[in-house]
């Protein structure tokens, strides 16, 4: 498990304030073969049609490299 970027905690509570549900963090997802773990998968209600638009999210300081360039 990838460690948290110095954003991290910053970066949920905004997505907290803007109305989304945070569904889990270190989201495992398999990509060309590679495992990753995005941040957050999360969700936020569409009250007009009363369905539910989802995300995952990437925290990413640009400190150091990484072997995902382009995703």
């Amino acid at each position: 498990m990838p460690a948290k970027d110095v954003y991290h905690d910053s970066v949920k509570q905004a997505l907290i304030n803007d109305g989304w549900t945070i569904l889990k963090e270190n989201y495992e997802l398999e990509y060309g073969g590679d495992n990753l773990y995005p941040d957050f998968a999360a969700e936020k209600s569409i009250a007009a049609t009363r369905d539910k638009e989802r995300i995952l999210v990437e925290v990413k300081s640009f400190i150091g490299r990484s072997f995902i360039t382009d995703l």
